[in-house]
């Protein structure tokens, strides 16, 4: 995926008993990795869609619906990147 390019939440996915925690710090290192040209919800809604419906008991599902959750909320006019990705934690 090209909003992916560390791979850090498909390892995510691969960790044995990954707690819901190390999800979140694994996530946040995701959004400072991300280009700022992409979307931050709608790349997370990607995200979601490639490993949710196969891992819908995994923690990192459970932080990326959170991610999305949060981001409708925060989508009011333009945000700068730094307020987005502050504000997605």
């Amino acid at each position: 995926m090209n909003n992916e390019p560390k791979g850090l939440i498909s390892e995510s996915y691969q960790i044995e008993g990954i707690t819901e925690e190390e999800c979140r710090s694994i996530f946040f290192g995701w959004t400072l990795t991300l280009n700022e040209c992409f979307d931050p919800v709608d790349e997370i809604k990607k995200l979601l869609k490639t490993y949710g419906p196969s891992n819908p008991n995994h923690p990192m599902t459970k932080i990326l619906k959170a991610g999305v959750k949060k981001g409708k909320i925060l989508k009011v006019g333009r945000v700068g990147r730094k307020n987005k990705l502050k504000n997605l934690r």
